[in-house]
């Protein structure tokens, strides 16, 4: 075995990281820093966030920097020049598919969040590459396309978010088939967000900062109002079945406030397995980043005799009405769950932006689901064309 000291360029792992200004792209950079011997970052990719982007680049010297934004990148073009860094700075979307794709990057990690995040990453499963998959939206909008990609091609898929990362700890190694590994179910939990325990009639007053305080875990705008909502929850319903080839009936959700375990498997001999953890990503990050070894992830180490009680609730459907409907979309099959997705999209933002009620939001992505019926996934195209028709949909219906 090769000992860090012993290592040569060649055997140091290149990483990518798509959406480096992101929460998890921050984690991902904290655990790369500290096995200098074992990875180098060889690109960092933002949407339009200048002034981070220049300080990760001044700390973790990655050999290309990308910005989605070309004004933003023509800033951070002067600012590295004045500071004699040599670092290939790149503009456009064009760009992100271009640097998954590059030789030294053996692991991307696509953390890029929404629909965004979908072009990339499937150009990542192309290259062959191991995909430390945190963006769900690619598995949600395109599941069919990006596994038959990763096929083709000889990629790896490793789970990123936490849950999912939990379930591929406590099934077999190299599991090919739920039913093969004697599983009964998958349990994800949740931890019901801030307004778990509210007075329904309080949600129709709810705020955007009252949606984005997350008890628990610290998270960007978005995902917290789907934390929030459980839509969050319900996207990871359809991609664990993707990731596991269960079926809706196979994934249940438990909401678990502590959020201490993050799922469960549940075998047919009675057995239940969990991974339990302090809720921290740089946990999942190192796992998968080490897989199949393990690695430090700088995440201190859970005390039992101080975690407590710990609490299990099935979700209330009324509410939290988004899980249901990614359950109806998931059984709609084709592009339905892209749909959803994207209704969902658009009605978060308008809510952040004060143009739409909390507890409208389901409402306009129900609408949309079923104003566009579902098509088979025929090709990136047919899903982006569904994804646009959902928006343009959903946008009305936020306006009306």
């Amino acid at each position: 075995m090769t000992t860090t000291s012993e290592r040569t360029p060649d055997d140091v792992i290149g990483v990518t990281i798509l959406g480096a200004t992101g929460s998890v792209g921050v984690s991902t950079l904290d655990v790369l820093a500290r096995h200098p011997g074992r990875f180098r970052v060889v690109a960092l990719t933002a949407h339009r966030n200048a002034d981070l982007l220049f300080q990760q680049c001044l700390q973790h010297r990655p050999d290309y920097a990308v910005l989605a934004d070309p004004e933003a990148a023509r800033e951070l073009r002067q600012r590295l020049d004045a500071h004699g860094e040599t670092a290939t700075v790149l503009a456009g979307p064009r760009a992100l598919e271009e640097v998954v794709a590059l030789p030294e990057s053996r692991y991307v990690m696509a953390a890029i969040v929404g629909a965004a995040g979908l072009a990339p990453t499937l150009a990542a499963a192309r290259a062959g590459k191991r995909v430390l998959l945190a963006n769900k939206e690619a598995l949600v909008m395109s599941g069919p396309l990006f596994m038959e990609e990763l096929r083709r091609h000889g990629g790896e898929l490793l789970p990123i978010d936490s849950e999912h990362n939990a379930l591929f700890q406590c099934l077999p190694p190299g599991c090919v088939g739920l039913a093969a590994a004697g599983v009964r179910r998958l349990l994800l939990t949740a931890s019901g967000g801030p307004f778990r325990d509210t007075p329904l009639a309080d949600l129709e007053q709810v705020r955007p900062e009252q949606a984005c305080a997350h008890p628990v875990w610290s998270m960007g705008q978005k995902i917290s109002v789907d934390s929030a909502t459980m839509m969050n929850k319900g996207l990871e319903v359809i991609e664990a079945c993707w990731l596991f080839d269960a079926t809706p009936e196979q994934v249940q959700v438990v909401i678990h406030p502590q959020s201490v375990v993050h799922s469960l498997v549940e075998y047919r001999d009675g057995s239940l397995l969990a991974q339990l953890g302090r809720p921290d990503m740089r946990t999942p990050i190192a796992h998968a980043l080490a897989w199949p070894a393990r690695c430090e992830s700088g995440v201190e180490p859970l005390d039992l005799w101080e975690m407590g009680e710990l609490q299990f609730y099935r979700p209330d459907p009324v509410r939290f009405p988004c899980l249901p409907l990614a359950y109806q979309a998931l059984a709609a099959g084709g592009t339905a769950t892209a749909v959803l997705n994207a209704a969902n999209e658009v009605a978060v933002q308008a809510f952040l932006e004060g143009r739409l009620s909390f507890t409208r939001i389901s409402g306009v992505v129900a609408e949309t689901l079923e104003r566009l019926p579902a098509e088979p996934v025929r090709s990136l195209e047919s899903v982006l064309a569904s994804d646009a028709e959902a928006r343009r949909i959903a946008g009305s219906l936020c306006e009306r």
